[in-house]
């Protein structure tokens, strides 16, 4: 899966991320979707901030994304880290405003590029399933 498990900081689970956080139990990637006017909602929450309607539940989208920026971290800040990975924000395919805070793994940091086509994949860690990204060679 990746290369080596680590001791990532654990997001406090509620209604609103629980699913989110958990969906990778499946293989799934679960974003909020406003079910009024089809908005993705990330970071999730219980409500749509463009029609403010609370009828906001998790969707599965694809998985797949692109590289939106991201930098090369050369000091190990977390227990089990490489001393040099990828840190990125990724643009969903789905709906590219929706950015997600990732690592990028399962490749050498300075073959990283913009708009690098990535998909999903989970690192589980007690009852979280953490998402990261892989190259997706697409």
């Amino acid at each position: 899966m990746t290369e080596e498990a680590t001791s990532r900081p654990l997001p406090a689970l509620d209604c609103d991320n629980k699913p989110f956080w958990t969906g990778g139990k499946d293989g799934k990637l679960l974003i909020n979707q406003c079910r009024d006017c089809a908005y993705y909602v990330h970071p999730p929450a219980g409500f749509c901030p463009r029609c403010e309607s609370r009828n906001v539940r998790p969707q599965q989208v694809s998985g797949r994304a692109k590289v939106y920026t991201f930098t090369i971290n050369y000091k190990q800040w977390v227990p089990g880290l490489p001393e040099r990975y990828t840190l990125a924000l990724v643009a969903l395919e789905e709906q590219d405003d929706v950015l997600l805070p990732t690592n990028i793994v399962n490749c050498d940091p300075d073959d990283v590029v913009f708009d690098m086509p990535v998909r999903v994949l989970f690192e589980q860690q007690e009852d979280v399933w953490v998402p990261l990204f892989e190259p997706s060679g697409a």
